[in-house]
């Protein structure tokens, strides 16, 4: 299993946590008992998950100028038009993707193409399925315009729980179907706003994988 760059630190701490701790149950106790046993097995269990959490799968694309790929791993939680605001300001097929704490939480690029567009919000930390997070939490919003001149936005929304949002991309960026996007901390949810003619190829409550699962379809 390869751990994502974004974990080596919080990682290390928890190591040199789980490390003192047992040395100090060792040193301090002279019978390990099952307290012991039982409070260095938590700190062990929760440097796993820490661990587990920042993994990174190594998932390779053959990029597609037509087809749009999952950027995250997680659950379809809305399939929607609305009018987006945001620089694009036009109706557009918004899908929304749910992560859990359990899913891998690198974001991936969904399509070829130029950043055109890249803003950072600050906001609150409503939990990531309420619909108003995707306009009122913290975000990042980056639009990729594709080499047949269509566009689309992704935007990396932290929930209750995230507290950091990583996006690896700045404007004028060429970048590449399946390279990473960012990374989102503990929890949260990534929305696409694709063109109003575009065939959505995913279903509500569906389980996708980043990289994999083929979100839509770009008219051509």
């Amino acid at each position: 299993m390869v751990i994502h760059k974004e974990g080596f630190r919080i990682i290390s701490t928890f190591i040199v946590i789980d490390v003192i701790i047992t040395s100090l149950l060792f040193l301090f106790l002279k019978d390990y008992n099952i307290l012991s046993y039982s409070i260095s097995l938590f700190f062990s269990l929760v440097l796993f998950i820490v661990i587990y959490f920042f993994r990174r799968p190594n998932r390779m694309v053959q990029p597609d100028d037509n087809n749009v790929l999952c950027p995250a791993d997680g659950k379809v939680v809305a399939i929607e038009k609305v009018f987006l605001e945001e620089f694009i300001k036009e109706e557009r097929i918004q899908v929304s993707i749910f992560m859990s704490p359990f899913n891998v939480h690198v974001n991936w690029i969904p399509l070829s193409g130029t950043i055109k567009y890249f803003m950072y919000h600050c906001g609150n930390y409503m939990v990531a399925w309420h619909p108003k997070s995707s306009c009122e939490n913290e975000r990042t919003s980056t639009v990729i315009e594709a080499k047949n001149g269509k566009t689309l936005m992704v935007r990396q929304i932290a929930g209750a729980l995230a507290r950091r949002i990583v996006t690896y991309t700045k404007e004028q960026d060429i970048v590449t179907q399946g390279q990473e996007l960012g990374f989102i901390k503990f929890g949260s949810r990534v929305d696409v706003f694709l063109p109003i003619d575009t065939k959505i190829n995913v279903a509500i409550n569906q389980k996708v994988k980043g990289n994999i699962t083929l979100l839509a379809q770009l008219s051509e």
